[in-house]
């Protein structure tokens, strides 16, 4: 049996972040590992390096993990996280937030492996909601 893929939300807010996660639990399964990375270390507004690698190790189960991030500082912040702790599993996609982790997580409880969990969350973005 294949490990599953994890997959962390990186956001600038903590509950922002914790709202999504709530959505995405309910749509994906026990088996979709999920951590977050919301706000400052302080509970303010912003991103923490220590709380994007807490996430990432935190949902590592062995098969990869996604690295979903809102905007602006989230994604550079991710980005020197993966750059300091290089890994070729743990891969940040360009993606819509919301959509982006619904087609992740979803592709994920299906058992697939992380590159079709990439693409999934990356083709999200062409989804039209009209």
């Amino acid at each position: 049996m294949r490990a599953p893929v994890g997959i962390v939300l990186v956001s600038h807010s903590a509950e922002l972040v914790a709202g999504l996660r709530g959505l995405v639990a309910q749509i994906g399964s026990d088996d979709v590992s999920l951590a977050t990375a919301g706000g400052t270390d302080d509970g303010r507004i912003g991103t923490s390096y220590d709380l994007v690698l807490a996430a990432i190790q935190q949902a590592d189960r062995g098969g990869g993990v996604v690295v979903l991030p809102d905007l602006g500082s989230s994604v550079l912040t991710a980005l020197t996280v993966l750059e300091d702790h290089p890994r070729t599993d743990v891969v940040i996609v360009d993606a819509p937030f919301v959509e982006g982790a619904v087609a992740a997580v979803v592709t994920a409880a299906s058992g697939a492996d992380l590159e079709t969990v990439v693409k999934a969350a990356e083709e999200a973005r062409n989804v039209p909601k009209l």
